[in-house]
């Protein structure tokens, strides 16, 4: 259960509240209790004065200077039993005393006790040492809390978490895909085991490695695995954590950390998503940000200054490296950029080996056959869809995984989870004519990638879905194959045209104009595949940076502009006149697979082109057979 100083507090301060009372009434009793406790019943001032004169009192004591007396009677009602009695004296009653001379009756006065205002000293001395007490193991106890009231003078230390021994439970040999990011930082850890072998040729180890690649890489599983392997002090902390709301706490926090990395030297200090530490200086609309610049620059004297680092090496992750400021990138604090990119098919097969060791796989499935599948996924995607291909399994209460769980496990996490079939309707009989078009020109055209699978069965937002399947590893894109990929996105809205009519063409397509529309536009101002000739004119970067980005002016003029819109339409409307025909000349085939799909609801891709190959030409394409 998770310790609360709030909860403590509330329960604490009562407590010793009602303490504090029960003391005082339990110990702090006075004299007048003890005259109770002496005589059982009363007699008023008046039947005293009676018994006196009558001769019938023996013996008066008097308490609490002369306010009661304990007075020894003989009743006549009692049979002359002599009996005590209390009685509560007048303040003033300066004749008693004579009167009782004058009757022979003996009387002692006792003096009053002081035991209560003893016990009242010392309750009232308990209390607050109690309280004080209490407080006092309170906030001893809340220092250790984060967050606590302690932390308040200890907010400028370093949050990085410490390891003498790294035990991760990950090391190399558990990292694959990324062979070479994995040779550069074997470097580092053979230099932190044997650093006589770089040294004695003359080499220095490289202060700091930047590790720089798309989220889900394996950056930080890099890190985790150097820290198993290399043996050393091991520091990690987040970038986001160095920055506070108060100005200079950054910077103490730098200082702090490299202090503790210089006593535990050599070591490894591991900063993941250094971007939000490490962003340009005096960049951003109104100006930087004066704690953020403070916690870079101590940052940057800590790595490179002028007393250096010796012995304390620095890994950084970050997906942003363009928003870093360059002299964090410098060779002297950064001497290398690692970067580690999505794995080529021989990676995937590599990361697929990994994750699948505590896996029940069936024998039919092909791992080969899962990474051919699988372009651009990362090592994260990769795990996640094995993991979601276990959880199908159980949930269908089988021994293994097989092909159907993986299948299913990829259109989940590219296209998200199934939804309710379609019923047999005019809406489904659309959609299965939408869905044909995008196959039919796909596996018509040479230099489109081979359809893999189509279905009815509606993923996420999307009511049908036409799976593609990249026959090879491609970096680079020809200007026939973007074609092909505007034409083949096309075809699904060629297709309702063509079938229904202009006035029965439906919303379907927007997701598949927005990529025309992207892929036309790139073609004319980036690639210079137009009749404007080889010009970029527009920037590659993806994100905006504020302050640096924002007020840039456009690269060309207004005519230049209308242009390229003229070259966009044309690209898009030669690409839809050819889908549009295509859907015309294999109308027949169409309708059959139309039936056939709303039949069965899926078409693999090998059935789809021996169908179509009943009716047409269906042209080679390359297949990629990977090294492995």
């Amino acid at each position: 259960m998770k310790f609360s100083w709030k909860v403590l507090v509330l329960w604490t301060l009562p407590a010793l509240v009602i303490g504090f009372f029960f003391w005082q009434g339990t110990f702090a009793s006075t004299p007048v209790d003890m005259t109770r406790n002496a005589a059982n019943s009363r007699m008023t001032y008046g039947r005293f004065l009676e018994y006196l004169d009558a001769n019938r009192i023996s013996s008066v004591d008097f308490y609490e200077g002369g306010r009661t007396a304990i007075v020894e009677s003989v009743d006549p009602e009692l049979d002359n039993r002599v009996q005590r009695v209390r009685v509560d004296l007048p303040i003033s009653a300066p004749e008693l005393i004579s009167k009782l001379k004058e009757k022979g009756v003996n009387f002692d006065a006792h003096p009053m006790r002081n035991d209560g205002a003893i016990w009242g000293l010392l309750g009232n001395l308990v209390f607050p040492l109690l309280l004080i007490t209490g407080l006092f193991f309170l906030f001893r106890r809340s220092n250790n809390l984060p967050g606590g009231p302690g932390q308040a003078m200890s907010f400028g230390k370093s949050k990085a978490r410490f390891m003498m021994e790294a035990k991760t439970g990950i090391k190399f040999d558990d990292v694959a895909g990324i062979e070479e990011a994995k040779e550069e930082l074997q470097e580092v850890v053979t230099f932190l085991k044997q650093p006589e072998k770089f040294t004695a040729v003359g080499a220095r180890i490289p202060k700091g490695v930047l590790l720089v690649g798309p989220p889900g890489t394996g950056k930080t599983l890099l890190a985790k695995a150097i820290a198993g392997e290399a043996g050393v002090p091991f520091f990690s902390i987040s970038g986001s954590e160095f920055v506070e709301m108060f100005v200079g706490v950054g910077a103490s926090r730098v200082r702090d950390l490299f202090k503790k990395a210089k006593d535990n030297a050599p070591c490894i200090v591991f900063i993941d998503e250094i971007d939000a530490v490490g962003r340009q200086r005096g960049a951003g609309i109104g100006g930087g940000n004066d704690e953020r610049e403070q916690t870079l620059n101590q940052l940057l004297t800590e790595m490179d200054g002028f007393e250096g680092n010796t012995g304390i090496i620095i890994i950084a992750a970050t997906n942003r490296p363009d928003v870093l400021d360059a002299a964090l990138l410098r060779p002297g604090r950064f001497d290398r950029q690692v970067t580690v990119d999505a794995p080529d098919i021989k990676g995937r097969l590599s990361i697929l080996a990994v994750h699948s060791r505590n896996k029940k796989l069936d024998p039919s499935v092909s791992l080969e056959a899962i990474a051919r599948r699988t372009p651009g996924f990362t090592g994260a995607d990769l795990s996640n869809l094995l993991n979601e291909a276990a959880i199908l399994c159980a949930r269908r209460r089988k021994d293994a995984i097989t092909l159907t769980e993986i299948d299913d496990a990829v259109d989940r996490v590219v296209a998200g989870m199934e939804g309710t079939p379609l019923v047999d309707s005019k809406s489904k009989r659309l959609i299965a004519y939408h869905e044909i078009g995008h196959a039919i020109v796909g596996t018509l055209l040479k230099d489109h990638d081979p359809v893999q699978k189509v279905t009815l069965i509606p993923r996420g937002q999307a009511q049908g879905l036409t799976w593609f399947m990249p026959n090879e590893e491609q970096g680079l894109i020809t200007r026939s194959q973007l074609k092909a990929r505007i034409t083949g996105a096309l075809g699904g809205r060629a297709a309702e045209d063509v079938i229904f009519g202009r006035a029965e063409v439906t919303t379907g397509a927007g997701n598949d104009l927005q990529q025309v529309a992207g892929m036309a536009r790139q073609m004319v101002t980036r690639f210079g595949m137009s009749d404007l000739g080889p010009l970029s004119l527009e920037s590659q970067q993806g994100e905006v940076f504020l302050g640096r980005d924002w007020m840039s002016r456009s690269d060309y003029s207004e005519s230049i502009a209308s242009r390229i819109d003229s070259q966009v339409r044309g690209i898009v409307d030669e690409c839809y006149e050819n889908a549009k025909k295509i859907m015309r000349d294999h109308r027949i085939a169409i309708d059959r697979f139309v039936d056939l799909l709303i039949e069965k609801e899926t078409i693999d891709g090998e059935e789809f082109r021996q169908i179509l190959a009943e009716y047409t030409f269906v042209p080679e394409k390359p297949q990629f057979i990977p090294q492995l």
